[in-house]
């Protein structure tokens, strides 16, 4: 039904119009924010929203599994830069979608989750028979979300969402769970039908001591090293040009985190890249006389699993308060990457100490350090028994476009990723905030469905094992349904791949990670979804296909992937399984395998 029909008449009404109901005012709400579109699955005390679609311009999106519909949603926010929209339903379907929102909140996307709830009369009862009843829904949701919110009248719906909203965008960004009890939402309303809406989001720049205190620290050193973290990238292009004007007035290297990748050019003379889990970048970090870590929390990956020891002082920016001094002491400044950032450009333009043309790293020049390191990291690499999987890599990087957004689940391949992918003018999107399984396939959908609705190029790639491809295999069919250009790889070990790997090393044999898994190719193709199994020799081209289709496909590559290892454990160079030279294995540009 048109927006004109539903707009209230100054007329007699007409008794078959549809009843305005609470679900309206959610989807009004909805619409007059921003939002275009919604995923979700529906249920029997969320009706209310679902009838409401039917006069909305929104487009729902129906995925198979709630889990799934979170990740969807957070893959359309960061694909698009925009706020994902959830709709659950009440008790199984909300608490399904937790572990997906997991990875939202602990990666900072943000989300607005609209749940539905019991009725009212049964809110802080203990009613037997109630189907779907929690004991307290909205503590379950606790964990994951930043604000939790009860509607209890139609007339507060809008101001609710409107709430949520601004607090899913208030740095540090994260999703915001609403819920509405099932009468409050089939209840017929008087408000006026919601014609505007603003959210706008809370502010918070550095404080001035604090960023003229991290400038002392940072002119008197000579040695100074970043580590640009999800924050950075977050923050948007501005903040990525303000931490590249920083690094080139201090002279200092910089490391990407997992999250923060596209934060610096790899390009640049000062990159190390993406690798933090390398002993040799950890070394530098360690040796800098300053370590100015922004938009990140030196988490567990990050912290190269925490090994990393900083020998000198460390400045932490980051919006998230909690993480500020946990792993460190730090001079912590709590605000948001981007403006800290800019605060930091501007101060050490005026103060000219603090610019000199070169900082001396032990006699060296920085962009001297850099290559060196990366040099290492490479040697490192070519030392190992890792041709497969530096081609696997190589191929895939050269088959994608450049400017492709990628979604990575949690296997090994994506652990590669985290290191060694240069996004280049794209975006490279993981798991690792929360590490759940499942995320690639239905994130890169949401993005998919979120590029294609926003009028852009829509054809995303997910990567995943076959372990954690049966977590998402069901949302084939949403994807096909919604002719989503997402081409699919599936790397096929027959297992966990990283459990295994990690259980050898630890105790000589892997216990409970061997699969029985189907045949990925003939179950895609039964979706109606084009698919084709391939050895690891052709990857390269048969993604090279898969991205030049249209809709949904999947390729399968069956092999077995190692990662690397450590320093200490580096071994005489040989000749790889696959019978090449290590040196000889094409790989991309810099300290990339």
């Amino acid at each position: 039904m048109s927006d004109t029909a539903a707009t209230p008449q100054t007329a007699a009404p007409d008794a078959a119009a549809p009843r305005r109901n609470g679900g309206d005012l959610a989807v009004e709400t909805l619409h007059a924010l921003g939002a275009r579109t919604v995923f979700g699955i529906p249920g029997q005390h969320a009706l209310g929203l679902f009838d409401a679609l039917s006069r909305s311009p929104l487009e729902f999106v129906s995925n198979r599994v709630e889990n799934n519909a979170a990740f969807a949603a957070d893959g359309y926010a960061r694909a698009t830069g925009e706020v994902g929209v959830l709709f659950l339903s009440t008790g199984p379907g909300a608490l399904t979608s937790l572990a997906g929102l997991q990875e939202a909140y602990a990666t900072g996307v943000p989300l607005v989750v609209i749940a539905s709830q019991i009725p009212l009369s049964g809110l802080g009862a203990r009613r037997k028979g109630m189907l779907h009843q929690l004991d307290d829904q909205k503590a379950s949701a606790q964990n994951v979300t930043k604000t939790q919110h009860t509607v209890h009248h139609a007339s507060g719906i809008p101001s609710a969402i409107q709430d949520a909203w601004a607090e899913a965008v208030t740095v540090p960004q994260g999703p915001v769970w609403v819920e509405i009890p099932q009468d409050v939402l089939l209840g017929g309303v008087e408000v006026p039908r919601v014609q505007d809406a603003l959210a706008v989001p809370y502010d918070h720049p550095p404080r001035a001591e604090l960023v003229d205190e991290s400038v002392r620290w940072l002119r008197d050193a000579e040695r100074v090293a970043i580590v640009a973290g999800g924050g950075v990238r977050r923050s948007g292009e501005a903040a990525q040009e303000s931490l590249r004007e920083v690094a080139e007035l201090l002279q200092a290297p910089v490391v990407c985190s997992p999250g923060g990748n596209t934060a610096f050019p790899w390009e640049h003379p000062l990159s190390l890249g993406g690798w933090v889990e390398d002993r040799h970048v950890t070394d530098l970090l360690e040796d800098a006389e300053v370590l100015l870590v922004v938009g990140s929390a030196l988490g567990e990956v990050t912290s190269n699993y925490f090994t990393l020891e900083p020998r000198g002082r460390l400045i932490q920016i980051d919006a998230e308060p909690r993480v500020l001094e946990t792993n460190h002491p730090t001079l912590g400044v709590r605000a948001d990457a981007g403006q800290a950032l800019a605060a930091l450009v501007d101060a050490l333009r005026a103060d000219e100490t603090a610019r000199p043309a070169e900082r001396p790293w032990h006699g060296r020049t920085s962009a001297d350090v850099v290559a060196e390191v990366n040099a290492k990291v490479t040697a490192r690499l070519d030392a190992q028994d890792l041709g497969r999987e530096r081609r696997l890599m190589a191929d895939i990087r050269a088959a994608v476009p450049t400017d492709m957004q990628t979604f990575w689940d949690m296997t090994i391949a994506a652990y590669w990723g985290w290191n060694c992918w240069d996004a280049q003018e794209g975006e490279f999107h993981s798991a690792q905030g929360a590490g759940g399984l499942g995320y690639g396939f239905p994130a890169a959908f949401g993005a998919s469905v979120g590029l294609a609705s926003a009028g852009r190029d829509a054809r995303v790639l997910a990567v995943a094992g076959d372990g954690s491809a049966m977590y998402s295999i069901a949302e084939l069919a949403a994807a096909r349904q919604h002719d989503a250009d997402v081409t699919w790889l599936i790397v096929d070990d027959g297992g966990y791949g990283i459990l295994r790997e990690y259980m050898e090393g630890t105790f000589g044999q892997a216990t409970a990670t061997e699969l029985a898994r189907p045949d990925f190719a003939a179950l895609a193709e039964s979706f109606g979804v084009p698919a084709e199994t391939v050895e690891v020799e052709q990857v390269g081209e048969a993604l090279a296909r898969a991205l030049a289709g249209s809709g949904p496909n999947v390729v399968v590559v069956r092999t077995l992937l190692r990662m690397w290892a450590p320093s200490h454990l580096e071994e005489a160079v040989p000749v790889d399984d696959a019978g090449l030279d290590p040196a000889e294995t094409t790989r991309p540009e810099g300290p990339t395998a």
